[in-house]
């Protein structure tokens, strides 16, 4: 029976690089799979999934308007698993249109992306994912400046923390890091970035 995954973590947790390995291993076996991530994401350019390790892989963006369900459903070859980058960048309408993928087509998929933001409130796809997948799982990642869990993204402009603004601001290592709780509430016991 498939099943609908939302993998999160933290900024720096492997969310692209599960990716390409999951890939990787159904494709190696010949069971192809679709690989989708969000249009929003532009670090590198519209449609790629871009790992820090430096693997990279193309993939279809999701648009707004994109209706997901419609969008699979006319492939014509059978896929074995959908892969989603980005997918905190998602709306409503495409977790409910991935549910039914899973519940009518009987393909699993596999979502991946950030809980929260940087100022700790769920992004729109990340909520939902979390009402409707039937597995939740966490790919964990450590503080930047100490050993705990990281489970915030903290938002930096010229190595200071940003706790006020857009909700979405594309970035890397440049505009956000990893961070545990404590580190997070407590600006001042940060080492300078």
């Amino acid at each position: 029976m498939a099943k609908l995954y939302f993998k999160f973590g933290a900024m720096n947790s492997g969310k692209s690089i599960e990716i390409v390995k999951v890939a990787h291993n159904y494709e190696e076996q010949n069971k192809p799979v679709k690989i989708f991530t969000s249009a929003v994401d532009t670090r590198t350019k519209v449609g790629l999934i871009a790992s820090r390790t430096g693997l990279e892989r193309e993939a279809t963006p999701i648009t707004d308007d994109m209706d997901l369900f419609e969008e699979i459903a006319a492939i014509d070859t059978e896929l074995y698993c959908i892969l989603i980058d980005e997918a905190q960048f998602l709306k409503k309408h495409h977790i409910l249109e991935l549910a039914r993928v899973v519940d009518q087509l009987n393909i699993p998929v596999m979502a991946f992306g950030l809980k929260n933001d940087f100022s700790n409130e769920l992004f729109e796809g990340s909520k939902y994912l979390l009402i409707y997948a039937d597995k939740i799982e966490e790919l964990k990642t450590i503080c930047w400046y100490c050993h705990r869990k990281a489970t915030m993204n903290l938002r930096i402009n010229d190595g200071e923390p940003v706790y006020t603004g857009e909700q979405i601001q594309i970035g890397g290592n440049e505009s956000y890091l990893p961070v545990c709780r404590s580190c997070y509430n407590n600006p001042g016991g940060l080492n300078k970035l």
